[in-house]
């Protein structure tokens, strides 16, 4: 398999690989312009505008856009998250053309039809709901809001519904005149794909745009802090985060090496801890995620209300002590599932169009996946006890609690008992 990379002259970048074998391909349009792109004022119209691609183009209308790829029957689809938004297909090898004409179409051409914009906001209002009645949701977004408090990368990706009742035509229009310039955006694709044939039509396509400057977006602050919101549900909803390296910090497979041994997988210590051992809940698990600037290491539980309290001491406890017996087997483990579930999932030729393209977007290149895995496996059992100390002790902490958590201590205690 061979990684191509070229660039246009306006600064549209294109990222391809080639996969032997396969009969089909996923292409892709990634546009740096995600939630922390957003001023207070635009929050939620990053996801707002996703939504509204698909709704009708001067060339197409809606139907249209999804009759185009299903008929041949491929699937069309889009993402927003808080660094970039997405808009890509999968087709056979023979539709490639028609994917990157549709897709190149609702980027460039979407018209913004006063009555789909009406029709999308009730969509969009219905999702907002939806998140608020789904409590291992909603509980991340206050996460989000306490660890980056009053800063763009704490704001829901969703919008408040107040401000999605407001958007109008133009305030979509704007935000695609800031960010939507040809140097924010990449071309990845990957699988059955010719990248000379890739290039050309993004030239045909995207040659024309003028560069323009993209608006820097604020540099982030891990503030941590606590929210907490008594409902009478069957669960008692748990989520801590600490700070950890943003995704330019080689520290950042550390990060996941230790969320990975403390709460990755069934052999983790608090899956067998507070699961199989003390039996206090059904669901717990520890990740780690990572931005531009800055990280988080997150655990979530979901517990009885008589037992979230013993739940989260324990939590606090067992990130203590892995700081301190943190053994070699575990960091092997940890280091084997990661570097499994990276390869695995590049045998997928959409995991792997999505990679080229976040990899272009860190980096301004695609890293080997030999320089990857050998930074995995740099990573050393002192390493991870030294990143287990830090997360068990030191720097601020978010704490979201949901449901039936009277009886939760609070973030100062959980604080308390790191220091202790």
């Amino acid at each position: 398999m061979t990684v191509r990379q070229d660039q246009l002259k306006n600064g549209f970048r294109i990222v391809s690989e080639h996969m032997p074998g396969l009969q089909s391909a996923a292409i892709g349009i990634w546009v740096t312009a995600g939630g922390r792109h957003e001023r207070i004022e635009q929050n939620g119209i990053a996801h707002f505008l996703e939504h509204m691609a698909f709704k009708g183009t001067e060339r197409r209308s809606a139907l249209q856009i999804a009759e185009a790829i299903e008929d041949v029957g491929g699937y069309i689809n889009a993402y927003t998250s808080r660094e970039v938004t997405a808009y890509y297909a999968r087709v056979l090898k023979d539709d490639v053309a028609l994917a990157m004409d549709v897709i190149g179409d609702i980027v460039l051409n979407p018209v913004f039809d006063p009555r789909e914009i009406e029709v999308e906001r009730g969509v969009i209002l219905q999702e907002i709901g939806q998140a608020y009645d789904t409590p291992d949701d909603v509980i991340f977004d206050w996460l989000q809001e306490q660890s980056y408090h009053d800063q763009p990368l704490g704001r829901t990706i969703l919008g408040p519904s107040e401000r999605v009742s407001a958007f109008s035509r133009e305030d979509l229009s704007g935000f695609v005149a800031e960010h939507y310039g040809p140097e924010q955006m990449i071309l990845s694709a990957a699988g059955a794909v010719d990248h000379d044939a890739l290039m050309k039509m993004a030239e045909e396509m995207f040659g024309h745009l003028q560069p323009r400057k993209g608006l820097i977006p604020e540099v982030a602050r891990f503030t941590g802090g606590e929210a907490r919101q008594e409902k009478e549900l069957e669960q008692a909803h748990f989520a801590l985060a600490l700070e950890s390296p943003g995704y330019r910090d080689d520290a950042i497979y550390t990060a996941q090496i230790y969320s990975t041994a403390l709460g990755g997988g069934m052999s983790s210590r608090l899956f067998q801890e507070v699961r199989e051992t003390r039996g206090l809940c059904y669901t717990i698990f520890a990740q780690t995620g990572a931005y531009a600037d800055t990280g988080t290491t997150t655990i979530y539980a979901g517990t009885s209300a008589d037992q979230v309290a013993e739940l989260a001491t324990i939590t606090i406890d067992e990130m203590k002590r892995a700081a301190e017996d943190m053994s070699a087997e575990e960091v092997a483990r940890a280091r084997a599932q990661m570097k499994a579930g990276m390869l695995m999932g590049l045998e997928s030729p959409s995991n792997r169009a999505e990679r080229l393209a976040r990899l272009v977007q860190i980096w301004g290149r695609v890293p080997s996946l030999e320089d990857t895995v050998a930074k995995i496996d740099a990573v050393s059992t002192e390493d991870v006890r030294a990143f287990a100390e830090q997360m068990a002790v030191q720097g601020p902490a978010a704490l979201a609690l949901y449901g039936p958590v009277s009886g939760a201590p609070t973030l100062a205690e959980l604080q308390e008992r790191r220091a202790a």
